[in-house]
């Protein structure tokens, strides 16, 4: 089973004190604590209004690279707040690889709240992903993982199918080959999220969206790949909330919705076999995997 990665190097509050002197002084005497050891990164809470993100392995740095590259200008006018830098750092002595401060957002995580909540949140969603979801130019960042065709995930999501972790994994993959044979995104390649999923989404106490972040995976390809939101945020209402709510962006290609359950059907297929020593994770990949199941192949 695949774990927690392990971090490559130690990252505590004194080293950022460091790296806040050498790089932002203006921000470094304001109070810092670690608040989250993720997946790729270490995140410290820096006074009231920033985080500190800093890379657990190299793997990781070049997420961080590309979100100083890129985010500026494509976050800029979006409708939705979003954890693009607003200070970057960069590689020193002190540390390797390049970390960011972002906006800290006091929120709830959308992943600790009952899914039958996020319907309020399928317009604000839509919304994010129509302004987002624009035409990418030549050098986007490539990622061999997200918005490519998913024949290229055929051997990873069989791996998890058969490894006994995926409940219903007959049906599941019945699901995911019917998703093969569907045709190729017909546009231009479309910037992407690439990891929409609750716990990258932050809402307020009433449950309205307030913020998108960690784009890491940020890339361009297939608008499928984030349209999985549909299944990996909402129930049964909030998806077809979610859809009314995008309108007719994706209405030239028939195929895109079928696709999308297939996203869904890799992330989730992933949040099972990779999170045993995350429960909240599993029960995302778990609710996820009923959702594939209600819907039955494709969608609507």
């Amino acid at each position: 089973m695949a774990n927690h990665p392990p971090a490559e190097i130690f990252v505590d509050t004194d080293l950022v004190r460091r790296l806040l002197q050498e790089q932002h002084p203006e921000l470094a005497d304001l109070p810092l604590r670690p608040v989250a050891n993720g997946w790729d990164n270490y995140i410290f809470r820096l006074g009231t209004h920033y985080a500190v993100r800093l890379p657990r392995r190299r793997a990781a740095a070049a997420l961080t690279a590309n979100e100083q590259t890129w985010l500026p200008g494509l976050t800029a006018d979006l409708p939705v707040a979003t954890s693009g830098p607003l200070f970057a750092g960069a590689p020193s002595d002190a540390f390797p690889w390049p970390w960011n401060v972002t906006a800290w957002f006091p929120g709830v995580e959308v992943s600790l709240q009952p899914r039958d909540r996020n319907v309020i949140l399928a317009g604000p969603l839509a919304g994010f992903l129509n302004a987002f979801h624009r035409p990418a130019p030549a050098g986007f960042p490539v990622n061999p993982v997200r918005g490519v065709p998913l024949a290229q995930r055929n051997e990873a999501v069989m791996e998890r199918l058969d490894s006994g972790m995926v409940p219903h994994a007959a049906r599941i993959r019945e699901l995911w080959q019917a998703s093969l044979q569907l045709e190729l995104w017909p546009g231009p390649p479309l910037w992407l999220h690439g990891d929409l999923h609750p716990a990258n989404l932050v809402g307020t106490a009433e449950g309205e969206l307030q913020a998108v972040i960690d784009f890491g995976d940020l890339t361009a390809g297939d608008p499928a790949t984030d349209l999985a939101a549909a299944w990996l945020v909402f129930d049964q209402h909030g998806r077809t909330q979610f859809r009314e709510a995008l309108g007719n962006q994706y209405d030239a290609d028939p195929d895109v919705w079928g696709r999308a359950q297939g996203w869904a059907v890799y992330m989730a297929s992933a949040l099972l076999a990779n999170s045993d020593d995350h429960p909240g994770m599993y029960l995302l990949g778990s609710e996820t995997l009923m959702e594939i199941l209600t819907e039955g192949p494709g969608w609507p």
